[in-house]
C-alpha cells in the first residue's frame, strides 16, 4: 500500500465503543499549511453513525468522502455493501484510479480500511486501523496499549496519537476525535 506523507488517522475499537482520530495537518511539500483541518467527519441519515477518515491529497480525500456518502446513502445504510461498491468503482473507474487517498470507514460493529489500489481490509480481532504518514507510530502505539492498559477506546486513540505526533513531522496534535 501507498504511504502518504500527509496525515495520520487513527481507529480504535474496544468495550462496545469506536473512536476515529485524526491530526490537523495540511502539507504542502514541505510546507505546513493549515494546523486545524477535519479528516475524520461522522456521517449517515438520522444518527450519523458512520466514521469516515481519510489520508492523502486533501481534494482527493473529499472527493472519495462524497462518493462513500452517495453509496451509503443509495444502500440504505449498509456500510458493507456501500464500501464494496465503491472499492470496485475506484479500481474500475480512470478518473478515481487518479485519486492518490485512502479511507478508512467504520459504523458500530465494522471497520474498513480502502485504498485505490483495490485493497478492502477489515481490522485483525484486536480492532485497530490506522493509515497515513504516522500510520505505523499510531498502530504500533494503539496495538500496545490496547494489549496491556485499561484504558478506553478513546483515551488509547488519544494516546497513540500523541505518540505519533512526537515521532512523525507529518502528524501535529491538533486532534479531531469521533466516537460511536
Amino acid at each position: 500500500m501507498t504511504t502518504f506523507r500527509s496525515t495520520t488517522v487513527l481507529l480504535v475499537r474496544r468495550g462496545g465503543t469506536t473512536v476515529m482520530a485524526s491530526d490537523g495537518q495540511v502539507t504542502l511539500n514541505n510546507t505546513v499549511i493549515k494546523a486545524g483541518a477535519s479528516k475524520v467527519k461522522r456521517i449517515g441519515k438520522g444518527d450519523r453513525s458512520v466514521l469516515v477518515g481519510f489520508a492523502g491529497g486533501a481534494a482527493d480525500g473529499l472527493a472519495l468522502f462524497t462518493r462513500f456518502e452517495a453509496k451509503l446513502d443509495e444502500f440504505q445504510g449498509n456500510l458493507e455493501r456501500a464500501v464494496i461498491e465503491l472499492a470496485k468503482d475506484w479500481r474500475t473507474d480512470r478518473v478515481l484510479r487518479q485519486l492518490e487517498a485512502m479511507m478508512i470507514v467504520a459504523g458500530k460493529n465494522q471497520s474498513f480500511l480502502m485504498s485505490g489500489t483495490g485493497d478492502l481490509l477489515q481490522p485483525d480481532e484486536n480492532g485497530v486501523l490506522s493509515i497515513g504518514s504516522g500510520s505505523n507510530y499510531a498502530l504500533a502505539a494503539a496495538r500496545a496499549l490496547s494489549d496491556h492498559t485499561e484504558l478506553s477506546a478513546r483515551e488509547i486513540a488519544t494516546e497513540a496519537m500523541k505518540i505519533a505526533a512526537s515521532i512523525c513531522v507529518f502528524t501535529n496534535d491538533h486532534f479531531t476525535v469521533e466516537e460511536i
